[in-house]
């Protein structure tokens, strides 16, 4: 497994990351425990160092799943979790010092540490990225020695873009895969200019790209990507990355014969993801071990040629962009 820096600070991550939303059961249906935590232990076996959760997935079980995975585990990991959407209303107001310390403290008794290693803005309504005084309270939390660096999740460039004129600002998480090509234009251009790391979060968009749909295919009333494709929960961008059902399974034919012989559809979309120099570790989710080394063994796919990534933005033109390039 390769890794990658990981902006400004000192961290070296792997390319491939964890996304720990499934584990926690929740939008993604139910996840056995045991198999959870097989899951976890299957990552690091995978050479993944680079976890992400949030104190919302399975109200906090995602990060005591971590926790215990820090525990039962001595090599070293980061563990980056995010706060702000147990708000109800989730309201940018909400966004303050009180309610993000209480946040913090809970997760750091969810993971069981002293200190956290990345906390981020959980998608917050965009109103919040104008406000100094959210940034300055997160602040406020690394000199306490509550977290040693911060970061936001986004749905929009434009958040992305005003997020990263804070100094403090670490990191961005941001839907990318090849279904969602603009952050590739301004945003990454800027990131890297000012050395923030990227987090490329929804890399399969919701499965679609794992190639494994198909018309017939149906999902547990529990489950995002039956009950959120017109955004009834949540932002819409989150299921599918936006994209309706049917234009997806079209996308994914379109993708397919660019699939490197001996790699899997959902490889070849990780792999592509990497391309981007931009990038510094990519977080598809897994509740099964075999899906985590599946995951993982994407690193090992050979760089693509720029035909590929070339026949890749095709296909975004003709089936994509127009539903999604200016949305988010």
């Amino acid at each position: 497994m390769k890794t990658r820096s990981f902006g400004r600070t000192d961290w070296q991550v792997s390319e491939i990351g964890f996304g720990a939303w499934g584990i926690g059961g929740g939008q993604w249906g139910g996840a056995a425990e045991v198999e959870s935590m097989a899951t976890l232990h299957a990552a690091l076996d995978s050479g993944i160092t680079f976890f992400d959760t949030a104190d919302v997935y399975g109200d906090g079980l995602s990060e005591r799943l971590i926790g215990r995975l820090r525990c039962e585990r001595q090599e070293p990991f980061v563990i980056a979790t995010k706060a702000g959407r147990r708000l109800s209303p989730h309201t940018a107001d909400g966004y303050n010092a009180a309610n993000l310390t209480a946040f913090v403290d809970r997760s750091l008794t969810n993971v069981g540490v002293e200190r956290l290693d990345l906390v981020q803005l959980h998608c917050p309504p965009t109103e919040v990225y104008y406000r100094p005084e959210v940034f300055a309270a997160l602040d406020d939390l690394v000199a306490a020695g509550k977290i040693n660096f911060y970061g936001v999740s986004v749905e929009k460039v434009e958040e992305a873009l005003k997020a990263i004129e804070y100094p403090g600002v670490q990191s961005v998480q941001i839907i990318f895969n090849p279904f969602r090509l603009r952050p590739a234009e301004l945003f990454f251009e800027e990131a890297r200019r000012r050395q923030v790391a990227v987090i490329a979060r929804v890399p399969l968009a919701s499965g679609m790209l794992s190639g494994r749909y198909a018309a017939t295919t149906t999902f547990p009333a529990d489950d995002h990507r039956g009950f959120n494709r017109e955004g009834a929960m949540f932002d819409r961008g989150e299921t599918f990355s936006g994209v309706d059902y049917e234009t997806g399974l079209a996308a994914v034919e379109a993708l397919r014969p660019l699939v490197p012989s001996g790699a899997t559809l959902a490889q070849f979309a990780l792999r592509w993801i990497l391309s981007f120099e931009a990038i510094t570790t990519v977080i598809p989710g897994a509740r099964r071990p075999g899906q985590v080394e599946e995951n993982a063994r994407a690193a090992e796919v050979p760089p693509l040629s720029t035909d590929t990534l070339q026949a890749v933005a095709a296909v975004y033109d003709q089936h994509i962009r127009q539903l999604v390039h200016q949305r988010w």
